[in-house]
């Protein structure tokens, strides 16, 4: 079997999307029926709201980490005035109010199997019924950012929003303004790898993956507890001893596939790390 070539390295995303709790976290069956998306994460001097019908899980991220790291080098500038019938829908289903009207996004166009393939997914009929699932519940979830002190929102927009290409089969994904900056360099960015995101393989690594990437920068370390680390995976808190027992169990595991990844974790007190991550394998684009 030929291994399909992988053509993406790293997404450049932003660092508050990366970090804010719960705003991507571990699902049980049933759990998108049960509950809704609305947190609210304080990043420097914003206040960011992720307010959603259904929540948010590991395959949610990981399609938009896809996205993000697609943005990078085939990305196209959506402006506020869009001239193409496309562009001007997309730019309508966003729906940027306040300061992001102003703001550009930027434009993904790409075929499902194509996007699968770059995180490590196969093209099969249940992968593309969940990838369409997923994109709908992201361009759900509307961003809203509120700088410190302020009494109204300074800026709000979709988190995603997107359409096919009826005439190609395509799929068009624009991001939202903020994440655009992130992939274009104009705010700081957190580095992602893909190679990474393709070799994990269990939702609590991914989720750890993620947010460690978001505040450890490659070839520097971290330390932080184990109940911090089952936190990233499970914000809610746990009140039955078994279930705790059972997360640690979990996250010890997925810092076992870090390791894998060339990871290194130091379990300096029980329950304590001092995590390292590895200096960057791939050049930033210009």
């Amino acid at each position: 079997m030929i291994k399909p070539k992988h053509e993406l390295t790293h997404a450049r995303h932003d660092p508050a999307h990366c970090l804010a709790p719960g705003l991507f976290r571990s699902l049980k069956k049933g759990d998108r029926k049960k509950l809704k998306l609305d947190i609210t994460y304080y990043f420097g001097a914003e206040a960011l709201r992720f307010v959603g019908f259904e929540p948010l899980g590991a395959d949610d991220m990981r399609l938009l980490q896809g996205i993000v790291a697609m943005a990078g080098p085939n990305g196209i500038l959506l402006t506020p005035d869009p001239e193409t019938p496309a562009g001007k829908q997309l730019r309508l289903f966003l729906e940027p109010r306040f300061d992001a009207v102003e703001q550009d996004a930027l434009v993904v166009r790409q075929t499902l199997p194509k996007l699968l393939e770059e995180i490590g997914l196969t093209d099969g009929g249940d992968n593309i019924k969940a990838l369409r699932d997923s994109l709908i519940r992201m361009s759900n979830v509307t961003v809203i950012a509120i700088k410190d002190g302020a009494q109204k929102a300074q800026a709000s927009s979709h988190l995603m929003t997107h359409l096919f290409d009826e005439t190609d089969g395509r799929l068009w994904v624009a991001l939202n303004p903020r994440v655009t900056e992130a992939v274009m360099g104009r705010r700081p960015h957190t580095r992602i790898d893909m190679t990474e995101v393709r070799a994990l393989q269990t939702d609590p690594a991914r989720l750890m993956h993620q947010r460690l990437c978001g505040w450890i920068d490659p070839g520097k370390s971290g330390r932080v507890e184990l109940d911090t680390l089952c936190g990233y995976v499970w914000p809610d808190v746990a009140t039955n001893a078994n279930t705790m027992k059972t997360r640690r169990q979990a996250a010890r595991k997925a810092l076992a596939e870090l390791v894998a990844l060339r990871w290194a974790v130091h379990e300096y007190a029980k329950g304590k790390f001092e995590i390292i991550r590895p200096a960057m394998s791939a050049p930033e684009l210009p």
